[in-house]
């Protein structure tokens, strides 16, 4: 049986050099990757050094809300 409450968790990380402030945040440009983290070891909001395809090298990936 599964608990309420799951150690694992979904994240969704946004590459932060690529963002554009439209009212469209899905629009081309922003790469993003999911991928999961622990809540309890992880408590603080995850960023990663990523490959992003529009800028063409490797930039930190932050983690957003869903």
């Amino acid at each position: 049986m599964a608990k309420g409450k799951d150690t694992r968790v979904r994240v969704i990380l946004e590459c932060t050099s690529c963002v554009r402030n439209t009212v469209n945040k899905k629009s081309k440009g922003i790469h993003r990757y999911i991928t999961q983290k622990n809540r309890y070891n992880t408590s603080n909001r995850l960023e990663l050094r990523k490959f992003c395809p529009y800028c063409y090298k490797h930039t930190i990936h932050g983690e957003i809300k869903k």
